[in-house]
């Protein structure tokens, strides 16, 4: 039963379709859709700021410790998954519907998720030490690196300018700096209200989403969108999230992890990020195209949860039937 209740969409993941739904119906219009933007601004800026007082010195200081598991994850989620998505955009884009290929690009440039990662790691009896470091530090990359390596590719293409990056600093970057700095006066505050700060990231999420999902509408862009884009939009995310875990649990046997550092390589390099996605697609994008680009993470993300629920089960099932490792000093 609480193997089954992994696989079972959580009240968030009901929750996004839930407001994709009603931003369909009834998006934001007229003087509404700039308030609703201004809002959104506000609690973007406010989620990264919490989560920069969140995030603790001494996991950044003993991230260094363990680098080679570090620099795995780190080739996974910003070497191996842009290069698929980059072979995904290049050779699918004219069966996608409009968007749709870039936004799986985006999503191959995402950083790893943080909880998720975490729990999986621990679930399935993992080095849940490494794993946190290793998310934290991929989250903190992130800022920086998705906003520069989607600016350079859809320059490339004529696409959206440098100029969104400096919002991204602006709405993004300082908010967390600053929320950093401030961690020895309001780190203790913050880490005792976890509900509180919970609510400000997934309001932040859906609030994007509803606008988002809104400009989709009054777009028309599910009218472009065809029962096979999302059957082959699924697919994709199948074929590389398998491509990805196949590769991480490859490699790090090649590279002889111990099989706890194994597990925190897979599950932290497998893993997108929709907290930080949704926030950075809604300044990176035009209001018109968000929709689009966000379908294929949040898609990616259901998927993930149910792949790496199995996957866990299977690492700890395999862990149980070990024999203890034998005690070799006298």
């Amino acid at each position: 039963m609480a193997f089954l209740s992994l696989l079972r969409p959580d009240r968030f993941t009901i929750a996004l379709v839930a407001t994709a739904i009603a931003a369909t119906i009834l998006p934001a219009t007229g003087a509404a859709a700039p308030i609703l933007k201004m809002v959104i601004v506000g609690s973007i800026a406010l989620l990264f700021f919490l989560q920069g007082a969140r995030l603790s010195r001494q996991a950044i200081i003993q991230g260094a410790i363990h680098w080679r598991l570090h620099l795995m994850v780190f080739a996974a989620t910003f070497i191996l998954f842009p290069v698929l998505g980059l072979l995904t955009m290049t050779y699918l884009q004219s069966y996608l519907a409009p968007g749709i290929a870039l936004g799986i690009l985006y999503l191959c440039l995402l950083p790893s998720t943080i909880q998720s990662s975490i729990t999986f790691t621990s679930l399935a009896g993992g080095n849940v030490a490494a794993a946190v470091c290793s998310a934290s530090a991929s989250n903190v990359l992130g800022v920086f690196l998705t906003p520069l390596l989607m600016g350079f590719f859809m320059q490339m293409q004529g696409g959206v300018s440098f100029e969104a990056i400096g919002e991204i600093v602006l709405q993004i970057l300082v908010p967390f700096i600053l929320g950093h700095l401030m961690r020895p006066w309001i780190g203790t505050w913050v880490e005792k209200r976890r509900t509180l700060t919970g609510i400000v990231d997934r309001g932040a999420i859906l609030l994007v989403v509803y606008y988002a999902f809104g400009e989709a509408a009054i777009n028309n862009l599910w009218h472009q969108l065809e029962p096979r884009d999302m059957i082959l939009l699924v697919l994709l995310s199948c074929v590389l999230l398998g491509a990805v875990l196949f590769i991480t649990t490859t490699a790090s046997r090649l590279f002889g992890f111990s099989r706890r550092d194994e597990v925190a390589i897979v599950f932290c390099g497998s893993k997108k990020s929709l907290g930080s996605g949704v926030p950075i697609a809604s300044i990176l994008f035009p209001a018109s195209m968000i929709g689009a680009i966000i379908l294929p993470l949040m898609l990616f993300h259901q998927i993930q949860l149910l792949v790496c629920a199995v996957l866990a089960r299977a690492y700890a099932e395999r862990t149980e039937r070990e024999p203890p490792a034998v005690n070799s000093a006298n």
